[in-house]
């Protein structure tokens, strides 16, 4: 089996030399293809820029605790491919990835479909197959022309939106805002986290439009946290004193939307309890994403300026400094933004390059800590990075790898025994 789903996803990887495509027509005639099995789900559609992962897998988590298997969404993966399709928070098996590739080829070479739609026409048929009641989707790109955009869901919802993707979405926080808003539906409501004032304004402006309800974090519900607790309210719904184990107070934002997501469905009847809520919220894992390992080391997926942002936050609060940070960004970030928010807490830095198409280059990054007057070391390979720093820091110094979750996945698979199975829930 092992060799039959290495070939399926070389197939699927070779569908990734289409790029990415805007648009529904695709998705829409290859679900037809297969029965429409997106028709059968009751559906949370998620779309943002930072923290869309995050919340998903709160959200599955709740489910869970309620006794609602439900499937899961997201990308990308840290380590195999399967991560990206849950049933009841578990990934699948290979086997099952095998067999649903092998039905959905012919249609797809037919189409000349993408690599997101594929995957995303894979993961819903995989829910219908397995008979869950409810799917929650995340979106790979934008949302009003991404493909997982094809499904009538029954509540969407908008993590924290940011500049990201420009070349694809716009450079300005208008268009890409506009194009986030694009999930919402007629007759659905949406329920946002935290945004600044010019998001606000286009994501009240598209509810209005559609005559739709948006409840919004710090009006309809709200959060507050120290370390490792925090507190989320809002109609219906009071937790105090939640323990999580994500690190931040962006996390803590993150679980609340889930909260308030999971709250607003219990109010339409899916019968979820407060203290199934609080159970889901208090298991959820989502490694990668400010994980610390053994031994002092911090891995964390910040590729953007914003959740760097968050990260420098997170930093400040835990007074970490003098850090080791090994550090790669795809091409397509804005490296110089993301370097500046970590610059004050690093003492050395080991500029690398991610395992993807195209990266900054490693004699422009290292520039950008010279001219602050911080050591800086280039390796071509992330693992020569890691060791370098391994070598160089003292025992009480903290390593820190960011820039890039595909960085952060070569990391985590070398310095820990087994990745295979990626566990969402503790």
């Amino acid at each position: 089996m092992a060799h039959g789903y290495r070939d399926s996803l070389a197939y699927l990887y070779s569908l990734q030399f289409f790029g990415i495509k805007l648009g529904l027509d695709n998705i829409r005639e290859l679900l037809s293809r297969v029965g429409n099995p997106q028709e059968s789900l009751r559906i949370v559609h998620i779309a943002g820029t930072n923290g869309k992962g995050s919340t998903a897998a709160a959200l599955a988590n709740i489910f869970h605790a309620a006794n609602i298997p439900a499937g899961l969404y997201t990308s990308p993966h840290l380590h195999s491919f399967t991560e990206r399709i849950r049933i009841d928070t578990q990934q699948i098996c290979e086997a099952e990835a095998v067999e649903l590739i092998a039905e959905l080829r012919p249609h797809a070479e037919a189409l000349r479909a993408t690599f997101f739609e594929f995957t995303t026409a894979m993961a819903l048929l995989c829910f219908q197959r397995r008979g869950v009641q409810w799917a929650i989707l995340e979106t790979g790109l934008g949302g009003r022309l991404d493909a997982t955009n094809i499904v009538a869901p029954d509540l969407c919802l908008i993590t924290p939106i940011a500049l990201d993707h420009t070349a694809h979405l716009g450079t300005e926080l208008t268009e890409i805002a506009t194009e986030k808003a694009g999930i919402f539906k007629p007759g659905v409501a949406a329920i946002s986290a935290a945004q600044n004032d010019t998001v606000t304004l286009i994501l009240r402006q598209r509810a209005a439009q559609l005559k739709i309800p948006l409840l919004q974090f710090g009006a309809d519900y709200h959060c507050s946290g120290a370390v490792d607790t925090f507190t989320v309210s809002g109609p219906d719904l009071s937790l105090d004193q939640v323990k999580t184990r994500l690190s931040g107070t962006h996390q803590q934002q993150n679980l609340a939307l889930a909260a308030a997501a999971a709250s607003f469905l219990a109010q339409q009847g899916v019968k979820i309890t407060s203290a199934e809520i609080r159970k889901g919220l208090e298991k959820v894992c989502w490694p990668g994403r400010l994980e610390w390992l053994p031994d002092r080391i911090l891995l964390d997926g910040a590729h953007n300026p914003a959740g760097a942002k968050e990260l420098a936050i997170y930093l400040q609060q835990r007074q970490l400094n003098n850090l080791h940070l090994i550090v790669g960004c795809k091409a397509d970030k804005q490296s110089d933004e993301l370097l500046s928010e970590l610059l004050p807490f690093v003492s050395r830095a080991y500029v690398t390059r991610p395992p993807v198409d195209d990266a900054v280059p490693l004699e422009k990054m290292a520039q950008r800590f010279r001219e602050s007057g911080i050591v800086v070391d280039e390796y071509p390979d992330p693992l020569m990075a890691i060791q370098a720093a391994l070598e160089n820091r003292s025992a009480e110094d903290t390593i820190l790898v960011a820039g890039s979750l595909f960085l952060v996945a070569v990391v985590r698979e070398f310095l820990l025994p087994d990745v295979t199975l990626l566990d969402i829930t503790s």
